[in-house]
């Protein structure tokens, strides 16, 4: 018989992408006043993996990735997305969007990125969002899956969410220490 225990808390990671790297600094600005500090920050990464985007945000289109200081607790997944929802619609024009806001979270053997579209590996989990399995840690690196999205299995990409693992196993220490 499994016994329920209560999940760790992991690391918030944020994605985004947009056309005007200009509006990187009002959009962190409102995440961090929403959600909390910001712990690491990537630097630009290319976003030209694919053309989905592009009628609705134009080209070329540039990617971040942020990462919080504080531990969430997993169920708080849905919640922020919504968050990040909200503030993708208010960064919009036209009803188009500007920036494209992914929040997911790290743990020691996954990384899952939130999405409020359904598909076949896709996990319910409350108020209209879905968990997308993203990338598995296995034999000391980050393993992409047949759905990962290709900017997330690139290797600059890899390395730095590799940085963000580390540094989450850190801050875990350090929560249970307290």
């Amino acid at each position: 018989m499994s016994i329920p225990q209560s999940p760790k808390p992991a690391k918030l990671v944020i994605g985004l992408f947009m056309k005007e790297k200009s509006l990187i600094v009002p959009v962190t600005t409102q995440l961090v006043e929403k959600i909390g500090s910001i712990d690491m920050v990537s630097s630009w990464l290319p976003f030209n993996y694919t053309s989905y985007y592009e009628p609705e945000m134009g080209s070329p289109l540039f990617r971040r990735v942020l990462a919080f200081k504080s531990l969430v607790k997993q169920s708080a997944l849905p919640e922020i997305k919504i968050i990040t929802n909200k503030i993708e619609k208010k960064y919009s024009k036209n009803n188009k969007r500007l920036v494209n806001i992914d929040p997911g979270y790290m743990l020691h053997e996954r990384f899952v990125l939130a999405t409020g579209k359904n598909y076949t590996h896709r996990i319910y989990i409350g108020m209209g969002i879905f968990a997308d399995l993203t990338l598995i840690y296995q034999k000391g690196s980050f393993r992409k899956l047949p759905w990962t999205y290709p900017d997330y299995a690139e290797k600059n990409m890899l390395t730095y969410l590799e940085m963000v693992r580390n540094k989450y196993v850190v801050d875990l220490k350090m929560q249970t220490a307290i």
